[in-house]
């Protein structure tokens, strides 16, 4: 038993199942800290990752995939500004409608252009492309952790430590987190409330066009049917347990991608298969219970 929970490619498939999540948390991070509660995550990765497919398909490109991918999220990202910063709207609704607007969106749009229903899945949709670091192959755990990963799985960990860096030590940082927090101080002192939310509603959705195309491109190659699976929400929650400090974050979005790598070798074990594959989701609830007592805690000692 022992020797199931130390294999090296159950952290492997860890790392690579934590993409999505940590990208589209990071971009959670940006709306946390300007005071928004974004819910469209699960939406914008979904929409993402099918526009992402349906370019890497046509131009024959991954490239052209994850630059179509992150426009939409964008595009989406602008929706949703459109709506909560400009027009006042309730961001739940708001982001409950583009969740809603995707599922139905991409159904309609793979039946209309790729006249399949359930999945799609073609020889001419090119994938991420794979790196391999030189210097870890000498090293048999490290080369078979990390070598060979989808090149999004890398340039997500740049940006945890790029993120932590602008929230917390730039002018910008200071300027995002003081909209979240304190946004009529903000406003009295000359700041621009909504350009600073509008672009943490961008950044947000740009965020989750990479993590869609991951999801797409990088850990499937091909696009299926609701295929974010609930993934968006697990990244809201990553979000809210590390606070948006991006650090935490990471290691949030890690402890749930390694429930969900736990779960798919637990079904080798014969444990039912129902049973298994709502371990990600308990293990998310449990930490939202725990996030939630631990702020009434602090409100009480307050």
């Amino acid at each position: 038993m022992l020797e199931f929970f130390l294999k090296v490619t159950t952290y492997r498939a860890a790392l690579r199942i934590m993409t999505p999540i940590l990208l589209a948390a990071l971009g959670g991070a940006f709306s946390h800290y300007a005071g928004i509660l974004n819910i469209a995550l699960e939406g914008q990765m979904l929409m993402s990752a099918f526009i992402s497919v349906a370019a890497s398909y046509y131009f024959g490109s991954a490239l052209w995939g994850v630059v179509a991918g992150m426009a939409c999220g964008i595009v989406v990202g602008l929706l949703f500004g459109l709506f909560v910063i400009t027009f006042k709207a309730d961001e739940f609704i708001v982001g409950t409608a583009i969740n809603i607007l995707a599922v139905g969106g991409t159904t309609f749009l793979m039946r209309a252009w790729f006249n399949v229903k359930a999945s799609f899945a073609d020889p001419g949709i090119v994938p991420l492309p794979e790196i391999n670091i030189p210097f870890l192959s000498n090293s048999s755990v490290l080369g078979e952790l990390i070598n060979g990963q989808s090149s999004l799985v890398y340039l997500s960990w740049i940006l945890v430590i790029v993120l932590y860096v602008l929230f917390y030590h730039t002018p910008f940082g200071f300027h995002l987190r003081a909209t979240g927090e304190h946004p009529e101080a903000f406003a009295a002192a000359g700041g621009n409330v909504a350009a600073i939310r509008y672009i943490a509603s961008i950044s947000c959705g740009a965020m989750c066009g990479l993590a869609g195309t991951h999801l797409a491109l990088g850990y499937l190659t091909q696009f299926v049917l609701n295929m974010t699976a609930g993934r968006g929400f697990i990244a809201l929650s990553a979000t809210i347990f590390g606070n948006g400090n991006p650090l935490i974050v990471a290691l949030a979005s890690f402890l749930f991608a390694l429930a969900e790598s736990f779960s798919i070798r637990f079904q080798s074990l014969g444990i039912p298969p129902y049973f298994v594959l709502m371990i990600p989701y308990v293990f998310t609830i449990i930490a939202l219970v725990f996030i939630s007592a631990r702020r009434k805690t602090n409100e009480l000692m307050e």
